[in-house]
């Protein structure tokens, strides 16, 4: 093992805890609500789309604005956009030419304040 690697803790005995295992799997989710949940965070995972997701928790904005803040081309931000509204993290409203995006709602800038606040700890 390489000096740098951390060792990962294991159970000197081989003794499984039924009553704490039992207690678990009832109140696990099926596993394709783990499968959504999953592609959920997925999203986040794209420095690009959390920035958008940034900027739409300060107010909506149309892809162009959107674009000049992050000094993207609007087609890129329209891609990303067009990716947090298939998974209903951002939504849209048009305004006669003008489509404007804001967050879908509170959860979602609920969970970017929550992730800020775990990797500020």
């Amino acid at each position: 093992m390489n000096h740098n690697e951390e060792r990962v803790e294991c159970c000197e005995f081989i003794s499984v805890h039924e009553d704490i295992v039992k207690k678990v799997t009832e109140h696990l989710p099926d596993e394709e609500l783990l499968y959504n949940l999953a592609d959920f965070f997925k999203v986040f995972a794209d420095s690009t789309r959390i920035k958008i997701l940034y900027v739409l928790s300060q107010s909506e904005m149309c892809v162009c604005d959107i674009a000049q803040l992050l000094n993207a081309t609007q087609s890129a931000v329209s891609h990303q956009l067009r990716t947090l509204k298939q998974m209903q993290l951002v939504k849209a409203r048009r305004d006669g030419k003008t489509v404007f995006y804001s967050l879908a709602d509170d959860h979602i800038q609920t969970i970017l304040k929550q992730g800020m606040e775990h990797i500020l700890e």
